[in-house]
């Protein structure tokens, strides 16, 4: 493609910007910050401007000419977050109260882009969503405060022009997209009462009558909220801290729709088990569930909450569509391997397993045809670096740090929708320099005794398969029965014991041919056919 994306790479090496596709070189406008001490980055959200603070100033570029645009004082800044539309810098930095106990001075500052000017400060002690929601236009921004929501229009800090008020607001999520703007507020459940979550049409807050949507539920201490990228619906992981059952170390969680028209349901996940990840594609019609005690499970739903499709199960804990909804890849990263296997959405057909070991950090391009991942401290502090792969699975592109550097950071240059034009998808692998990376398998543990024997596979579980890659047994595409199951059981087995006997009668034949050949005629080297008959001859010789 004729762009040239900015990857910001952020550690103890300092931030610097790599060229992204094709070219992987070290951005030359952009002066590299040899600083130890850069603490944050952000882009606008068209990706034209990005700012950092380096424990002296914040300082904003454009990205294009890479010109500074903007330098403000403040050594302290941990947190930074463009506007929308890039009126406003939001910085934050940790709140302190002075030595006699009095109030600190505000924390939180809203900065105008266009002239420095600062445009209001306010105390935030919280680290957790420190920064004012938008909406995508600018016309409305809004904050928690001590448990309710407040509205400014039009960037106007000074005057408070709504409050969301309910008895505690714990969490709030603006929805995406044009005007009206819609709100989906999270109140929790307080002796005995029910949790609740309830969808708004700004600025209509008159009482649970005004409500688009209303849910109350048990078994919430914390919610995660999704709004799909047309404001039609929302998605709540609700999940308690304990699971009183004992069942898992996560507690619980449970998956429930809320849709502006009011419907609302339960999400039915087939499997028990906590869920990992939630993701909506971007056409805003089907969502994507990865749940289940591992191996996993994976399924995608659409706006009835009914199974579309089920990819079976496998170690994956993660699932990322791509910016133009037309590839889903479903990965295991954490305490697992790095095993990425990358959809085809529209026809549900495996296009490549690309393996990233040890990633912390997993992202698509813009584009919606490279992916980076990145090994980052302090999640892990040994062989940090990058990788930048194409989804048909090959790696393009390899960075690790040198000894005793740390990475804490790499990501996309973002653009705005539309920019990249989406593309047919490929199966072929893309060409590139580097060799595939085909990890080593690892061997699992052999006892002595069985070191020169065949090995036979012993899975603790069998990972069931997609399901139009299940073997096609008459029409039914209803699981096995149980006595079904025990009767293949049954037969695997006898299948393993008649290959033992092959094996043991052929190694004992070798073995005393040398030793002593006439008796040996005796007792032919030949299977029976019947594998019980077989067993019990093989019984006999022992």
């Amino acid at each position: 493609s004729s762009y040239l994306f900015a990857l910001p790479v952020r550690g103890s090496e300092g931030l610097y910007m790599v060229n992204g596709p094709p070219s992987f070189t070290e951005s030359t406008a952009f002066q590299r910050d040899t600083g130890k001490n850069c603490k944050a980055v952000a882009f606008s959200k068209d990706g034209s401007l990005f700012a950092w603070c380096n424990g002296e100033k914040v300082n904003i570029v454009n990205v294009a000419s890479a010109e500074l645009l903007r330098s403000f004082d403040l050594p302290k800044a941990v947190c930074l977050e463009f506007s929308p539309k890039n009126n406003v810098l939001a910085t934050w930095q940790a709140y302190t109260t002075a030595k006699d106990g009095t109030a600190g001075v505000p924390n939180l500052q809203l900065h105008d882009v266009k002239t420095g000017k600062c445009l209001k400060s306010f105390i935030q002690k919280k680290m957790q969503n420190w920064c004012p929601c938008w909406a995508d236009d600018e016309s409305i921004c809004a904050r928690n405060v001590n448990n309710e929501v407040h509205f400014f229009e039009n960037n106007n800090f000074n005057t408070i022009a709504n409050k969301l008020h309910l008895q505690k607001v714990n969490d709030f999520v603006l929805s995406p997209g044009a005007q009206p703007t819609k709100v989906a507020v999270y109140v929790p459940g307080s002796k005995g009462a029910p949790s609740f979550i309830r969808l708004y049409q700004y600025p209509n807050f008159g009482g649970p009558q005004s409500a688009l949507a209303n849910k109350s539920f048990f078994k919430a201490d914390k919610v995660t909220m999704l709004w799909n990228k047309k404001a039609t619906a929302v998605l709540v992981i609700a999940s308690t801290e304990v699971d009183k059952t004992g069942a898992s170390y996560y507690g619980e969680q449970t998956l429930h729709y809320i849709a502006t028209n009011g419907e609302s349901a339960v999400v039915q996940l087939p499997k028990n088990g906590p869920i990992y990840d939630v993701v909506w594609n971007p056409n805003s019609a089907e969502f994507c569930a990865v749940y289940g005690f591992m191996p996993a499970k994976a399924t995608v739903f659409n706006l009835k909450c009914d199974p579309v499709f089920d990819f079976g199960t496998g170690p994956r804990n993660a699932a990322y569509y791509s910016p133009h909804g037309h590839i889903l890849v479903l990965a295991g990263f954490g305490n697992l391997r790095g095993q990425m296997e990358v959809w085809d959405v529209k026809n549900y057909k495996l296009i490549s397993k690309p393996v990233a070991s040890d990633s912390t950090y997993f992202a698509w391009c813009p584009d919606g045809e490279h992916i980076v991942t990145a090994t980052c401290a302090p999640r892990l502090r040994v062989s940090n670096g990058y990788k930048i792969w194409h989804y048909t699975g090959s790696l393009l592109h390899s960075y690790e740090v040198p000894l005793n550097e740390e990475m804490w950071q790499v990501s996309w240059q973002p653009f705005l929708d539309g920019v990249f034009p989406a593309k047919a998808v490929k199966y072929q692998a893309v060409p590139s320099e580097l060799p595939r990376a085909e990890p080593k398998p690892a061997q699992a543990y052999r006892p002595p005794a069985l070191r020169n024997k065949p090995v036979t596979s012993s899975k603790l579980h069998e990972d069931e398969p997609p399901q139009n890659m299940k073997p096609q047994s008459g029409s039914s595409d209803k699981p096995p029965s149980k006595t079904a199951l025990k009767n293949q059981r049954k037969h695997e087995a006898k299948k393993a014991a008649k290959q033992e006997a092959k094996a043991d009668v052929n190694q004992e034949s070798t073995q005393s041919s040398a030793s002593q050949n006439a008796p040996r005629s005796a007792v032919p080297a030949v299977t029976s056919g019947d594998p019980e008959v077989d067993k019990k001859i093989k019984n006999l010789k022992k």
